[in-house]
């Protein structure tokens, strides 16, 4: 069996990710069920855009040919973890939520998609194999850390700190 590379793993978790946003827009009409459902997510999103960015795109952005990618997959992130930092401020299941829900289930599938699609084959053009076997070793080994400071982190603050800021 074939080495599991960088883009392997994170499409692992794009598709986990997908499901997920599934199963939250299932749960309309069950309030609690889908604020754990969105917890649950806001902690896993959070925790692979952190572990991405500290391998895949810190290689990225040191390569000038693949910076610009770098960036612009960095600044999504953000505004994906703005979107979902939104939905923590409204009434689960009101029109405001699911507006937002909504928003965020099209932004988060055109960055994934995006990646997939564009920025993964590209960045494998300038990255050998056996980095890629090694970014994926390396992103395995923090992801668990960056799951704990997802769950340490309150949502609700967070969203008040961000306002404030």
């Amino acid at each position: 069996m074939a080495d599991v590379t960088i883009f392997d793993r994170l499409k692992q978790d794009h598709d986990k990710h997908r499901a997920m946003l599934v199963e939250i827009a299932d749960s309309a009409g069950d309030a609690d069920k889908r604020g754990k459902l969105l917890e649950a997510f806001r902690i896993e999103v959070s925790a692979h855009a952190a572990a991405e960015e500290q391998t895949l795109y810190a290689t990225m952005l040191a390569d000038p040919e693949l910076q610009e990618d770098g960036r612009h997959s960095v600044s999504e992130h953000k505004e994906i973890e703005d979107m979902i930092l939104h939905l923590y401020e409204v009434k689960v299941d009101g029109a405001a939520w699911r507006k937002g829900f909504d928003e965020l289930r099209t932004e988060y599938d055109h960055h994934i998609t995006e990646e997939e699609e564009e920025m993964f084959p590209e960045a494998a053009e300038r990255i050998d194999d056996a980095q890629e076997v090694e970014l994926a070793k390396i992103f395995n080994e923090r992801k668990p850390h960056e799951i704990e400071k997802a769950e340490e982190t309150d949502p609700v603050e967070k969203a008040k700190e961000e306002k404030e800021d």
